[in-house]
């Protein structure tokens, strides 16, 4: 199990994602909430955990916007190849919230990583506690110049 709360150089980053550390069968690392979700696909969660996991999910959704009914193409692959989602390190109350996702993961020996960065590449949806973007390529910088290696 992998937990990196906080990579070295990154603990003041204005977005935060957390996700599985091994890309998955399409290549993509998947998030907090599908690797939580695979758990109860799978019948793996104990009956309180499962309870627990059905409540979050409840007040996650009362609470915050799912970017894929705002804008259904925010995470289609032709369109948005790569599209992952950010938390804004502000929105403190998300954060806490996917605490209680990660020691559920943690519970379970589901590796996780959490990245941080400033720039979470090109931004296809936008509200007050989230973000969906393209990353960017590897060798570019915001502006698009090549870095130097």
């Amino acid at each position: 199990m992998t937990d990196q709360r906080s990579p070295a150089g990154t603990e003041n980053g204005a977005y935060v994602r957390f996700q599985s550390p091994a890309p998955n069968r399409r290549g993509h690392h998947s998030g907090l909430f599908a690797l939580a979700n695979g758990l109860a696909r799978d019948g793996r969660l104990s009956d309180d955990d499962h309870t627990w996991w059905r409540a979050a999910n409840a007040r996650c959704e009362a609470t915050y916007a799912d970017p894929s009914s705002v804008d259904p193409s925010c995470y289609d692959p032709r369109t948005n190849p790569g599209a992952r989602a950010w938390f804004r390190t502000d929105a403190t109350h998300l954060v806490a919230l996917a605490r209680g996702y990660l020691d559920l993961l943690d519970r379970y020996g589901v590796a996780w990583e959490e990245l941080r960065t400033d720039d979470p590449g090109l931004v296809v949806y936008a509200d007050d506690v989230q973000v969906v973007a393209v990353p960017r390529p590897p060798n570019r910088t915001r502006q698009g110049a090549v870095r130097a290696t």
